[in-house]
């Protein structure tokens, strides 16, 4: 068997500017996970179970955006390329929503949080999914996939961590804060760095010309995808870890507002583990080269355990809280580096036996999986949260045993969606020796970019 052909490295230059658009989606993610339930439950009240019911249902947009946009940006051809322009074509429909989802009027239901909370998914999935599939495509390197989606990560959280710092500096130096403040400060950032972010990503960053529009019947692709077992692999751990950090993610505000009785500290308590988070990006990349992606994302996974001592905290522990959540915060650098350097090996396979690159096709199903599964992970706490008799009215007097649900939520909802995830890992069988037997079948096809054997030899397998 040949070699793979040499993969010349990307300039340092290409990995800043592709992770620029990283930005914007990294600021969002948290406010829409963890501020947005918070604040329209606990501020605008809105019941929790119509909450969560209404996120859920956004979210069953997604079942028909995501692979519509895949597949229409596989099959693009223009002269801008085929990622770029929905990129571009994303940003006013991301800002609009923003406006009216961080800004609501002072009288909200449950209507008007479905509808703007969908053409907030309608945007993010026009930005989200070519933009990913696009990075796959830079590089077939297994080891320098890993370090551009840490350049990613870390331009991401890098965002992550300033929208939360902006809103702390504001708090403890101006008394500007609680829920509402923090979602204008980062209400005001996201419609600033959309435009700007991915305006530099697309014009610095060029398209592989290399690349054709799919032409693959819809049945046959879904056929060799469904072949595919590190793909179906991939999908579960991917809804795994996205339905635990939902989970825990839609409780934070909570534990931290009820049980450590700390109203204006969630901002605090977040930047605490975005930062521990960006601080361990470079230990998960060096780790996944010295043994494999799957082996480091299975200790990452597993060290979550460590937040079961949540469990003990109570009023006034809030200097304990941080340094635990530093703590889990290190761990949580594996969750966004490793899986998405993953997905583009696991597209290699499918380029390999469908003769096309069909990045985006796949991240369009990754992405229904995910945001199903961070639809159904807050839906989940919410309901058991209002099963409890929990009360969300600030001015609440919450029993020792509604409290005792929320602790429990909090602190073993996430090792628990994160073992299972583990669980599914032990299967995956990618590491770097069998990807490069991968490679090298692609050169040997005449393939040595992202490109598979051709179509019609695929057919007669």
């Amino acid at each position: 068997m040949p070699d793979a052909a040499v993969v010349k490295p990307l300039p340092t230059r290409t990995k800043l500017y592709y992770g620029l658009a990283e930005m914007p989606i990294q600021v969002a993610s948290l406010a829409v996970m963890a501020y947005i339930p918070n604040f329209y439950g606990q501020d605008l009240g809105v019941n929790l179970a119509v909450l969560g019911t209404v996120m859920l249902l956004a979210r069953l947009f997604d079942a028909v955006s995501d692979p519509l946009i895949g597949m229409l940006s596989d099959r693009t051809k223009s002269r801008w390329g085929r990622r770029r322009v929905w990129m571009v074509a994303a940003v006013p429909v991301f800002i609009l929503a923003v406006s009216k989802l961080f800004f609501p009027p002072d009288t909200v239901n449950g209507a008007y949080l479905l509808q703007w909370l969908a053409l907030l998914w309608l945007g993010w999935t026009m930005l989200q999914i070519p933009y990913y599939a696009w990075g796959a495509e830079l590089s077939s390197d297994y080891n320098e996939r890993s370090e551009l989606v840490a350049w990613r990560t870390a331009i991401g959280l890098a965002a992550n961590v300033s929208s939360k710092l902006i809103p702390v500096v504001a708090l403890y130096l101006f008394d500007f804060g609680g829920t509402a403040e923090v979602l204008a400060i980062i209400g005001v950032l996201l419609i600033a760095l959309l435009p700007t972010t991915v305006g530099a990503s697309v014009l610095r960053v060029a398209e592989s010309k290399n690349l054709v529009p799919v032409a693959i019947p819809f049945r046959q692709g879904l056929r060799i995808m469904w072949r595919n077992q590190s793909f179906k692999i991939l999908l579960a751990v991917f809804f795994l870890i996205n339905m635990g950090t939902a989970f825990s993610t839609a409780t934070i505000l909570f534990f931290v507002r009820a049980v450590l009785g700390e109203e204006s500290a969630g901002i605090v308590v977040l930047l605490a583990y975005y930062l521990s988070s960006l601080a361990g990006v470079p230990f998960w990349v060096r780790l996944s080269a010295r043994t494999s992606k799957r082996k480091a994302l299975t200790v990452g996974l597993l060290m979550y355990w460590l937040g079961a001592a949540y469990m003990f905290l109570g009023e006034g522990d809030l200097r304990l809280l941080i340094p635990m959540m530093i703590a889990t915060g290190f761990c949580g650098s594996s969750l966004w580096v490793l899986p998405n350097s993953m997905k583009a090996d696991v597209i290699d396979i499918d380029t390999l036996y469908s003769g096309q690159n069909r990045a985006a096709w796949f991240f369009s199903v990754w992405a229904m999986a995910i945001k199903l599964a961070q639809s159904l992970g807050p839906w989940l706490a919410l309901v058991l949260l209002s099963l409890s008799g929990f009360d969300v009215n600030p001015l609440a007097e919450n029993s020792d045993g509604e409290l005792l649900v929320l602790r429990l939520l909090f602190s073993f909802g996430l090792p628990f969606f994160f073992s299972l995830a583990a669980v599914a890992l032990i299967r995956y069988p990618i590491d770097q020796h069998m990807h490069a037997k991968i490679r090298a079948q692609l050169a040997r096809q005449g393939q040595p970019g992202n490109t598979g054997m051709a179509w019609s030899t695929a057919q007669s397998k």
